[in-house]
């Protein structure tokens, strides 16, 4: 294994990073670690950081919502790998990490070599899933239409997607990612095209869908 990791920890429990932090601290020679414990902050370090190896997301942090967080980050940086580390560990959930583009899922109920065998799995190419688990099909037609849709974005379109979702307006997602307001519109009418909607609310509403509802009817 390479000696100098690098990793993102974006969990808003300070004890909860800390135990990652003790897993991570094995892995590789003395990694780099970074923390973060908003949204906004986990944007900010994948941003700063073009080579990070691995980020350890959890889906339920501040700025955070569900799924569509997984979505908004894999379109920041579209080569890095991420588990998703939730508490919300049921079947529904983890498959659907997997399927918009997780390389893992952790539950938070792991125990910490379990935690550290996850992730030197996705280190090594692998994808991390709990033991004994049947990850079974996606009984909603809708999702799983949705998520096939989602599959078809390209990673600049993934990401006006997230930022749609934050409630960005044209001008202000042209200034993040330093272009036209009219290549923005341009990936917009493309995101809406794919989707099969007719509005960015409409597109927003579909994010949340996949995003909100099963983490929450989960507990």
């Amino acid at each position: 294994m390479q000696s100098d990791y690098k990793f993102v920890i974006a969990d808003d429990h300070p004890l909860f990073r800390g135990a990652l932090k003790q897993a991570l601290s094995t892995i590789g020679n003395n990694p780099t670690i970074i923390e973060a414990g908003d949204f906004e902050s986990a944007k900010a370090a994948l941003v700063a950081n073009e080579d990070v190896d691995l980020v350890l997301l959890d889906l339920s942090m501040p700025g955070a919502s569900g799924l569509s967080a997984l979505v908004a980050l894999r379109g920041l940086h579209s080569a890095v790998p991420v588990i998703v580390v939730s508490a919300h560990d049921n079947v529904v959930t983890i498959r659907r990490a997997l399927e918009l583009g997780a390389s893992g899922f952790i539950s938070k109920s792991a125990g910490m070599e379990e935690i550290r065998g996850g992730i030197e799995t996705v280190l090594g190419g692998g994808i991390a899933t709990p033991k004994d688990i049947d990850l079974g099909v996606e009984a909603d037609a809708e999702i799983s239409d949705l998520i096939g849709r989602i599959q078809t974005l390209t990673p600049q379109q993934t990401r006006v997607l997230g930022m749609l979702a934050e409630g960005l307006l044209n001008k202000q997602i042209a200034y993040e990612l330093n272009v036209s307001e009219a290549t923005v519109k341009a990936h917009v009418s493309a995101i809406l095209q794919k989707l099969g909607v007719d509005s960015r609310t409409q597109a927003v509403i579909l994010l949340s869908k996949i995003g909100g509802e099963p983490l929450q009817a989960a507990g």
